[in-house]
């Protein structure tokens, strides 16, 4: 078994049975993998179980024949690893929950710029948990939630856009709220800020 085969290589050949093939893939992303688990969690010992974690689930994965990520193994381990820092993030209850009370804003978690490294993989989690939940509502109130939030149009320019009155551009960001809290409450999703 060659130290210099690639990535697709050495999963099909672990794949087929070969054992070492796994050790040397592990060896070859052992310090980009850990790097990047300690720049998040910034405990060795934490790093350690979940470095672990990601490749008890990366051998799972593989047993089962479930890989498919098309020669993109490294992407592919990250991703757990993130998935499994967040995991770790709240189940040490450092994500609190909002209540989704009235006075709740959303997006008021997207705007600080300057995070350290928890906080910045927190909200980019909340950033890609809200981006599927605005794919889930209703076309109209997708397009007045992405003018407002993403674009930073007034509602007098989204009314302009999209040919209806202020009041009704005011209305469908209303509806896109309230429909947001009942799929942030539907699918127990965690926001911090």
């Amino acid at each position: 078994m060659q130290l210099h085969a690639t990535d697709p290589i050495l999963v099909q050949n672990y794949i087929d049975g070969d054992e070492k093939s796994l050790e040397i893939l592990i060896n070859k992303h052992n310090q980009r993998l850990s790097s990047f688990i300690y720049s998040k969690v910034l405990d060795k010992e934490v790093t350690e179980d979940i470095f672990q974690d990601t490749f008890i689930k990366v051998i799972k994965t593989l047993k089962r024949g479930a890989y498919n990520e098309e020669g993109k193994f490294l992407p592919w381990v990250m991703r757990i690893a993130h998935n499994l820092v967040i995991d770790h993030f709240r189940k040490n209850k450092r994500m609190p929950k909002f209540d989704g009370g009235e006075d709740f804003n959303i997006f008021s978690v997207l705007g600080d710029d300057k995070l350290d490294a928890e906080r910045q993989l927190i909200k980019e989690q909340i950033e890609t948990d809200l981006a599927s939940l605005i794919e889930e509502l209703p076309e109209d109130q997708q397009e007045v939630v992405i003018m407002r939030i993403y674009k930073d149009m007034s509602f007098k320019e989204i009314a302009e856009n999209t040919d209806v009155s202020i009041n009704t551009a005011l209305g469908r960001m209303r509806y896109a709220l309230i429909n947001l809290r009942k799929l942030i409450e539907k699918n127990s999703i965690v926001l911090t800020n």
